[in-house]
């Protein structure tokens, strides 16, 4: 006998899980469906925890100014302690096309509502005590952003959806599908059987597989970055430091104090890692000390913990793919998070659930934007 639900979630990640409570708040009936162990098992355990709305698309600004809102809010509004800090995030600059970049897009940003700012090189010392002082021309600065702990925010939108009746099902991967008048009919898993009006492909860097199976080409391709995390110091700077200059091996790198008084860092290697392998590796470590240390020569004393590597769900041009299959009728894809599910996840699942539900047209531009027809060109410049 097929079992059969509203809309049935492929994913418990980032995305999947803040979606299915808000549809769950609906009173959908909502099956998740995650190979894994347990909620936010893939990538969501390996996230850093930054969430910005400092970006430089509309489409992601305002998917993240809801998340920001979110969780600014959850401890408030429903009793869990997420570590939420407001500590902002800043961009100093060393170089005058950083420079003339920076302040080009700043107009653009505010534009759509982002608190965010040029400050001078005094104000970034202010913020980042002992920071570099050399070539220091000052930087971009948004003190609305800040960072959470992802266990702890995965864990609290699972428990409540699980409140709100959603059902989830771990350790049972999707192994197939029936289709029939381009309607998805059966959902094949590990263990059984499922019927569903919508189903969603959140499942993230494994999204390419489940396209696979519908015969879609879903250009997901996963790749790997490193991050690390200190022993815990009195707090000592406040906001996520970003410094995009290139250098041999790394595109940018970043870095910030958690709740914990943790230093949490992390790294773009360029070239790019293709792949899925998480295994660490030893040039990790020396290549981001170097640059975070030259940057803010404060961190040298600090111990290092432990290092991990997780994967980037990347699209050709680094933005997600949100939207109705035209190929397929019951078949909607919010997935590609290209390493910034962490911080879409909440704010995109509520814009998708009123999507579903109220079927307005609010959020055509996001659509149109992030749609899996686009060409895929192009690159955001705060990726």
């Amino acid at each position: 006998m097929i079992k059969s639900y509203d809309i049935a979630i492929i994913g418990a990640g980032s995305v999947g899980v803040p979606l299915s409570l808000y549809l769950a708040q609906q009173g959908l009936n909502v099956l998740i469906l995650e190979k894994l162990q347990s909620a936010g098992r893939g990538q969501n355990r390996v996230a850093i925890g930054g969430i910005r709305a400092t970006h430089s698309d509309p489409a992601k600004i305002k998917m993240c100014l809801r998340t920001i809102d979110i969780i600014s809010r959850i401890e408030e509004e429903h009793g869990f302690d997420v570590d939420w800090i407001t500590g902002g995030y800043l961009f100093p600059v060393y170089d005058e096309e950083t420079e003339a970049k920076l302040k080009a897009l700043l107009e653009f940003q505010k534009h759509y509502q982002l608190n965010i700012d040029w400050i001078a090189s005094e104000e970034v010392d202010k913020l980042v005590p002992g920071i570099n002082p050399e070539k220091l021309r000052g930087g971009t600065y948004s003190p609305e952003d800040g960072s959470a702990s992802p266990l702890k925010v995965i864990d609290a939108f699972y428990m409540l959806a699980k409140q709100n009746g959603a059902d989830f099902h771990f350790n049972e991967e999707v192994t197939g599908f029936t289709v029939s008048d381009n309607i998805i009919t059966d959902i094949k898993t590990s263990k059984g059987h499922y019927s569903a009006g919508l189903i969603v492909d959140a499942a993230g860097a494994y999204s390419r597989d489940v396209g696979n199976m519908l015969g879609l080409d879903v250009p997901v391709y996963p790749d790997s970055h490193e991050a690390g995390i200190t022993e815990p110091v009195q707090r000592f700077f406040e906001p996520m430091v970003v410094d995009i200059r290139p250098e041999k091996g790394s595109a940018n790198y970043y870095f910030y104090q958690n709740a914990e008084g943790q230093v949490v860092f992390c790294i773009t290697p360029d070239p790019k890692i293709p792949g899925t392998d998480s295994d660490n590796t030893s040039v990790f470590l020396p290549q981001v000390i170097k640059r975070m240390t030259q940057l803010y020569p404060r961190l040298r004393n600090l111990r290092v913990r432990r290092t991990w590597r997780g994967l980037y769900p990347m699209t050709p041009d680094g933005f997600p793919i949100v939207g109705y299959s035209k190929d397929i009728d019951n078949l909607f894809l919010i997935t590609g998070m290209c390493g910034q599910g962490f911080m879409v996840g909440p704010g995109l699942g509520e814009i998708v659930t009123e999507i579903i539900v109220d079927k307005n047209n609010e959020y055509d531009d996001i659509l149109k934007q992030l749609t899996l027809y686009r060409s895929f060109t192009g690159e955001e410049m705060l990726k």
